[in-house]
């Protein structure tokens, strides 16, 4: 992935309006399918993805945005990961509303996030520390990832598509192409670092699960 995203850095650097203007395009599209894939599967019951969650992650989402629009003179397309990811779970959390499980209740984590991120809003209205209300939105969005990596941790069985979590790393590496500020690399760093770290346990699920079966086969050949 690094290697992949300097040599397109390398082959853009002649030309920096095209090298934004890859990175914003490449990045809309991978959160448009992203999104796209989440409605459908929601649409059709195939996932029930938790409401309660979905309108943390937009709230969430919608404060890193507006602290970093309000650290300096940045427009939305500076940030262009943050921004697209706004329209995203905006998106599926109505999609959700709408034609999902409305049933699911906020568990005590959730609440534990949401209210995270309820102070760390009222902090910044009253102290207008954008850089570190900022900072702080970022490790709420880190937490918010620990039950699914307690979930990979503990599972012998991958119960995420891999095709979903390397688009939500491929977006953030092509969003540095364009990013302006230091908060908009935080912010893509974090999420590649968080989707990263996912995906190497999804592939320790497969090295474990391939490694039982061998084993089977291979007790199975002894006897």
């Amino acid at each position: 992935m690094l290697l992949f995203y300097i040599i397109v850095k390398i082959i853009f650097a002649i030309n920096t309006n095209k090298m934004k203007e890859f990175s914003i395009i490449s990045v809309s599209i991978i959160n448009i399918i992203i999104g796209l894939r989440y409605c459908i599967l929601t649409y059709k019951q195939k996932i029930k993805p938790a409401l309660a969650m979905w309108a943390f992650f937009s709230l969430a989402v919608a404060m890193s945005l507006t602290t970093y629009m309000a650290e300096g003179d940045f427009s939305l397309w500076d940030n262009i990961l943050n921004t697209t990811d706004l329209l995203l779970v905006s998106t599926v959390t109505v999609f959700i509303f709408i034609y999902g499980d409305k049933s699911t209740k906020f568990t005590r984590f959730d609440k534990f996030c949401l209210l995270a991120v309820v102070l760390i809003t009222l902090f910044w209205f009253v102290t207008k520390t954008h850089f570190l209300s900022h900072i702080m939105i970022q490790g709420v969005l880190v937490i918010a990832y620990f039950p699914v990596i307690r979930r990979l941790w503990m599972s012998r069985e991958n119960t995420e598509p891999f095709s979903v979590w390397i688009l939500l790393m491929i977006a953030p590496i092509f969003a540095l192409l364009s990013s302006k500020g230091i908060l908009a690399d935080v912010y893509s760093y974090r999420a590649i670092a968080s989707t990263g770290l996912l995906l190497l346990l999804m592939l320790r699920i497969e090295y474990l699960s391939r490694k039982v079966n061998y084993n089977s086969i291979d007790k199975l050949f002894k006897d």
